[in-house]
């Protein structure tokens, strides 16, 4: 994944290729120092903290070329060296911009079958040399914030409601008397992410209402349903919580949810059954696939290789499974990194349903994004 440089980098990158042609800026630059590079961001882990029992607290150091903002909440690409080869996984930057906007932050869970996230939590030292991409996202506070707000998440979700918290706290201008409730859910306290820090909160601001719940002993957070005043109500005998216990005034409040794809569900369908739709902001780790093709032929071009993929299986799966370098960023159809010509044939994007076909008798190509698209037929991917 190649990330887009600054305009200056791209004028001296410029100027040093035609001194050094017929060798490449990136053949003197790496020499002096790996962080110099004309073609990619880079940057270098500064240090690896552990975070609860399978978490861990990542910071870098970006290298020459970045000269980007952002906003608390977006999240970056990194990419680590694996067993030879780079794997690009999407973290959620934990703290809003530093002043002097030299240090990256970002909160990792190990999950059991995560490639990177294990080697990124366990197996990472510092010193490492990642390549970065720059921050994306909408995942954003408003300017001014509102009057009340709701932040909801479950595990890692904290992350960048983590960063948003942090980058009020920093201004008590616009947070003094703002009316913040925090419900944050969490297996158990071994496994809840930034607990100190949260009741810190909590205690320094009092019209914030910051409640951490581990869900082995409480069960998983309920929602409300319309029109069914019985449902989403616990039993008296069960330990179970609802939204509407710990905020009964929910409806009313501009939200920020971000957690597993279940919870999302569940607060998309409340929200929406409640007319107050547009009150709450998704945060989603993982692309929703409502979707399906029929599958097909996938022919990788450069790569002379073809692949026999069924219609839930996407372009980015079915190439890495046949071994062939794929680009890829977010995984989840945001940050456009995966984006590749399509040659011949059609792909289904599995999110909506909605099919890109190049017809057999236009020699022209589109672009489709290989993360959320799946072969609609045989197709010719000039990868």
């Amino acid at each position: 994944m190649t990330a887009a440089l600054s305009g200056s980098a791209r004028r001296l990158r410029s100027l040093a290729t035609r001194l050094t042609t017929p060798l490449l800026p990136d053949d003197y630059l790496t020499l002096i120092n790996p962080l110099w590079s004309a073609r990619e961001l880079r940057g270098r882990i500064v240090s690896v903290t552990p975070e609860a029992e399978d978490a861990a607290t990542i910071v870098v150091e970006p290298g020459w070329g970045w000269e980007f903002e952002h906003a608390a909440g977006q999240y970056i690409g990194i990419g680590v060296q694996i067993d030879g080869r780079f794997v690009w996984r999407s973290y959620s930057l934990t703290t809003p911009p530093s002043r002097d906007g030299h240090r990256l932050v970002i909160t990792v869970r190990a999950m059991p079958d995560g490639f990177a996230s294990q080697h990124l939590v366990n197996g990472v030292t510092p010193g490492t040399v990642v390549r970065l991409a720059p921050p994306a996202g909408e995942f954003v506070l408003p300017d001014p914030l509102p009057a009340k707000a709701l932040f909801l998440s479950a595990g890692s979700g904290i992350t960048p409601i983590m960063a948003m918290l942090r980058s009020l706290d920093r201004r008590p201008d616009a947070t003094d008397g703002a009316d913040l409730v925090v419900v944050h859910s969490a297996p158990d306290a071994d496994r809840a992410l930034f607990a100190d820090e949260l009741d810190l909160l909590g205690r320094r601001h009092p019209s914030w209402r910051v409640v951490v719940r581990h869900t082995r002993t409480e069960g998983h957070l309920l929602f409300p349903r319309e029109g069914n005043p019985r449902a989403g109500r616990a039993p008296e005998s069960s330990p179970r919580g609802t939204l509407e216990e710990l905020v009964p005034d929910w409806r009313d409040r501009q939200t920020w949810a971000c957690g597993p794809g279940g919870m999302l569900d569940e607060a998309e369908k409340a929200w929406a059954d409640a007319g107050v739709a547009d009150a709450l902001h998704l945060e989603r780790f993982a692309a929703s696939f409502s979707a399906g093709a029929e599958g097909g032929t996938i022919t990788f071009a450069r790569s002379g290789r073809t692949v026999e993929a069924d219609g839930a299986t996407t372009v980015l799966q079915a190439g890495e499974q046949a071994g062939i370098p794929m680009p890829f960023g977010c995984r989840m159809g945001i940050c456009h990194t995966c984006v590749a010509p399509l040659s011949s044939g059609g792909v289904r994007d599995l999110r909506d349903g909605s099919e890109h076909r190049v017809a057999d008798t236009d020699q022209s190509t589109r672009t489709v994004q290989t993360c959320v698209t799946a072969a609609a037929g045989d197709c010719t991917v000039d990868l």
